[in-house]
């Protein structure tokens, strides 16, 4: 069995249907499936049951014959400043996991975040000794690096484990996330709408306005490498998950125009004050490492994960 928390989430849930489309059914879907608006994400998938979150933490010592668990579940609000939700979903519960996988030699597998490398001015290196130096810029990165500084502390570990610092991560299933959904979400919505796609103008002068940058990675391509270091058992580690090429929001919101057969039309907006200060302008993901294990994948190009998730995803809803 294979226990997949955040399951009815958005990247835990197309994490279960890779693993369907795999030949695996025999799974655990862990998370909170009270919200009506998740069902669609995982109420036709296969799977031996649902567990709620809560009942699956205070019993994990009691379950049995879980041969991987893939943990997805957190608290991935940017904006959320309680440091105590952050410790109790993305530190204590993810500490809990971690320590039964290393108990019954059970692979783990865990999301970490790029939010870790804050501002991007340390790199973004994901060899273990420049983990302890990154300085996140909000709760939840904090959160997410310090798991990953503890993973790395422990004598006892898991016989294969591997924390993934997703960078910008889009695709179907993340429409429930409102303001934390991704941008190309938010600019097929309004493009559809109004005709026209606002952006934030750049607060600094190293950055012209829409030439901000991101590595926006498809959620497909990341379920795959899940997929791929759960068969191949690579060395065991922190990796980076992005495609290391980073592209501007105006190359993005001009790729949903193109998709949706329409002219580009963008306007700058400010970017609102009680996320400016901690505002990403640059991450691209270094994938030497990750790569070395992949050997030789192709992640999907921006422009033609844009068009795959509208055509066939955005365009159906």
């Amino acid at each position: 069995m294979i226990v997949i928390t955040g399951a009815a989430g958005f990247i835990g849930s197309q994490m279960v249907n890779h693993l369907n489309e795999s030949g695996f059914t025999d799974l655990i879907l862990v998370d909170d499936f009270k919200p009506i608006e998740k069902k669609v994400n995982w109420q036709d998938k296969q799977y031996l049951k649902t567990i709620d979150r809560k009942i699956f933490y205070k019993n994990i010592f009691y379950y049995s014959g879980i041969h991987a668990i893939i943990h997805l579940g957190a608290r991935t609000d940017t904006t959320e400043t309680n440091p105590e939700i952050f410790q109790e979903l993305n530190l204590d519960y993810s500490k809990k996991l971690w320590e039964y996988s290393a108990q019954h030699q059970i692979p783990f597998l865990y999301a970490s975040s790029a939010a870790t490398y804050g501002d991007g001015t340390l790199g973004f290196s994901d060899q273990h000794n420049d983990t302890v130096k990154a300085t996140p810029l909000n709760e939840y990165g904090i959160s997410k690096n310090e798991f990953d500084k503890w993973a790395l502390s422990q004598g006892s570990a898991p016989p294969h484990w591997y924390g993934f610092k997703f960078f910008n991560v889009f695709g179907p299933n993340e429409y429930h996330k409102g303001r934390m959904a991704s941008v190309v979400f938010h600019a097929y919505k309004q493009i559809v709408e109004t005709e026209k796609m606002k952006l934030f103008r750049s607060h600094r002068e190293d950055f012209r306005d829409g030439e901000q940058k991101r590595d926006f990675i498809y959620v497909k391509d990341v379920v795959r490498v899940l997929g791929s270091f759960l068969k191949g058992k690579p060395t065991s580690g922190i990796y980076n998950l992005g495609t290391g090429k980073a592209k501007t929001f105006t190359d993005l919101v001009e790729a949903v125009f193109a998709a949706l057969g329409k002219n580009p039309e963008i306007e700058f907006i400010d970017t609102p004050e009680d996320i400016r200060e901690n505002y990403q302008y640059f991450t691209e993901a270094q994938m030497d490492k990750t790569n070395s294990v992949l050997a030789g994948y192709e992640f999907m190009s921006l422009e033609s994960a844009i068009k795959d998730y509208i055509l066939n995803h955005l365009n159906t809803l």
